[in-house]
């Protein structure tokens, strides 16, 4: 085995959730991400919909007992020494399938190998291996203190709570059940004036409706400065749920910029631009309001794009009039106005 070091690190990291153009909900997910080499090493495996066991919304034992099982402070959890790194965002069952990885130690480093697409209780090498990726010697310091930090009880979990604030109360009971229901908290409020500043600070982010005033918009964001607390605001581009989710799914992921895979959206003259920094699956959904304000959703690309810049035509019925675009992988979501 090589003696070259690989570098170990952690991030936040995201799950997008959604409401999707067919009717159906992908759950959101905040996770901590394992950053070998300075890149995630979630992008090293294709484009997979998963999530490493470190999410934030697991209970704090079983949180702490995964950390500790990655320190080999504890009996693997498969045979052969086997780790799960990442699993299904949706239940983490086994059977939906996860990427494992032997874990070992030797002498002070920590190794990494033998990474596998595992089904069933054993993994299946020749198969299943992920014959390209690995192994990775962790020097021990770096890798213990990494993992410590999630250990510290002051570390401040994300913060996925919602206030939404507008004219419009059908759409956001609307907007607050979806999101509610792919596991982002929000509460409907006209006036902050009178809401605790320990109640403040539990929110991550701040939705405008189109009819929110400057003024109102203002004293709202003055409550939250006062409370100390910092959050994403959001203006809602127009009344449709799908749309003001993409927003706020936006708003609340944590991720360094620089680790994000999906990182630009440009939609204008008929084309959306878009560039991913490493193969994966984008697939963009259009908006548009008619002149009755009802909406009509269409699916415009869904595709696994190479890393780099890309030109995508659209077609020009889903973008006539008010129309917005929204740009998602599986761990990020953009959105865009077309231009006029």
């Amino acid at each position: 085995m090589s003696a070259e070091y690989a570098t170990f690190g952690l991030a936040p990291a995201m799950r997008a959730g959604g409401v999707l153009a067919d009717g159906g909900y992908q759950v959101h997910r905040d996770f901590v991400d394992f950053i070998v080499d300075g890149r995630p090493l979630l992008f090293q495996l294709s484009d997979l919909d998963a999530v490493s066991p470190l999410a934030s919304d697991v209970p704090p034992a079983i949180f702490t007992a995964q950390v500790r099982s990655l320190l080999l402070e504890a009996q693997a959890p498969l045979p052969g020494g086997r780790y799960v790194i990442y699993g299904c965002p949706e239940c983490a069952d086994l059977a939906c399938g996860a990427v494992t990885a032997v874990i070992d130690k030797e002498g002070g480093d920590f190794i990494w190998r033998d990474f596998a697409w595992q089904t069933e209780e054993h993994a299946d090498l020749e198969l299943n291996g992920y014959h390209g990726i690995g192994p990775f010697r962790f020097r021990g310091a770096d890798y213990r203190d990494a993992l410590g930090t999630l250990l510290d009880a002051h570390t401040e979990p994300p913060r996925r709570r919602v206030l939404l604030i507008g004219a419009r109360v059908a759409v956001l009971a609307k907007l607050a059940a979806a999101l509610r229901t792919i596991g982002i908290g929000a509460e409907i409020t006209h006036d902050v004036s009178g809401v605790p500043a320990d109640e403040l600070r539990t929110y991550g982010a701040v939705a405008f409706g189109r009819a929110v005033s400057e003024q109102q918009r203002a004293t709202v964001r003055r409550a939250f400065t006062a409370a100390g607390v910092e959050v994403a605001y959001v203006d809602g581009l127009a009344p449709i749920v799908p749309l003001l989710v993409a927003q706020i799914e936006h708003a609340l992921d944590r991720s360094p910029a620089e680790q994000r895979r999906l990182t630009r959206l440009v939609v204008a003259d008929g084309e959306a631009g878009v560039e991913v920094t490493s193969p994966c699956r984008v697939r963009l959904t259009a908006y548009r309001l008619d002149f009755l304000y009802r909406t009509h959703t269409h699916e415009v690309f869904d595709g696994v794009l190479e890393a780099g810049r890309h030109r995508i035509a659209l077609d020009a019925k889903a973008v006539k009039g008010e129309s917005f675009v929204v740009a998602r992988t599986a761990g990020g979501v953009l959105v865009e106005a077309m231009a006029r």
